[in-house]
């Protein structure tokens, strides 16, 4: 934090500016530490609250309308890209589809504060071409809000957030050093349960081929379309034969589901 503190006195806004820039566009580079030593300086009197504010919410805008713009020229494939490259790949998506379902552009206002959902909020908006006007005016909000709660937070802790820079600066590279592990055994540990659920996966994965040989063999298998509404309205076609049920649905109609004929669940 100490180090954060001099490279924010001697480069300013314009880091702001560039770290959540980068962050909303996917980097892994968290800049709760900078806005947080950023609000610390502002109390300080070393930078302005309202300016870094301004730079905050302007550098989310920005990176949030790219994805908004890839939502609405890619469609679902943005969200597919999304859901390959997480950590997280039983989850991936669908909570924050439920979020955005239930809330639609109102989500956009508590989208940062949701892990997950400040990624795939702006290119849903995108997908499901909400009025760009309308995208604005609660992304911005929605960036504003978070921008000025955590600038707040150093602004009014910036004493103690002080103290613990100079308790870091005495632990020197040794701080960072233990840091960047905790960092790396947690990321670590995510792509190991990514790569354990893909590969259980794989154990009862049929291809679309195989499927496909079942039905012109005249097979009898029951399909069943496991994607979310949002995933269907954005793009409808289905396997001719199948019945939709979402996900969390399933295990509540399971009933329906015959036992006397091989099933075949598929969803995005």
């Amino acid at each position: 934090m100490h180090r954060i503190f001099e490279f924010l006195i001697k480069h300013g806004y314009v880091v702001v500016l560039a770290w959540v820039f980068a962050e909303q566009l996917g980097v892994p580079a968290p800049s709760l530490p900078v806005l947080l030593a950023a609000g610390a300086l502002a109390g300080a009197g070393r930078l302005s609250f309202w300016a870094s504010l301004a730079f905050v919410t302007i550098a989310s805008l920005v990176a949030d309308c790219i994805w908004y713009a890839l939502g609405k020229i890619r469609g679902i494939r943005i969200l597919q890209l999304l859901c390959k490259i997480s950590l997280e790949p039983d989850s991936c998506v669908r909570r924050t589809e439920g979020v955005f379902a239930k809330q639609g552009a109102r989500s956009l206002l508590v989208a940062k504060f949701i892990p997950g959902l400040s990624t795939v909020a702006p290119p849903l908006a995108g997908i499901f071409h909400m009025r760009a006007r309308k995208f604005l005016l609660f992304d911005g909000l929605g960036a504003m809000l978070w921008g000025f709660s955590i600038l707040s937070t150093g602004y009014i802790f910036s004493e103690q957030i002080e103290v613990i820079a100079e308790h870091a600066a005495r632990l020197g590279s040794g701080l960072a050093v233990l840091l960047f592990a905790i960092l790396a055994a947690w990321i670590t540990k995510k792509w190991l349960n990514r790569r354990k659920f893909l590969r259980e996966l794989r154990i009862a994965r049929i291809t679309p081929q195989e499927l496909k040989q079942k039905l012109d063999e005249g097979e009898h298998v029951v399909i069943v379309d496991l994607r979310h509404s949002l995933d269907f309205e954005a793009d409808p076609e289905t396997i001719p034969g199948a019945f939709r049920i979402d996900a969390e649905e399933l295990e509540i109609k399971n009933d329906q589901l015959p036992r006397d004929r091989e099933v075949v669940l598929y969803c995005t």
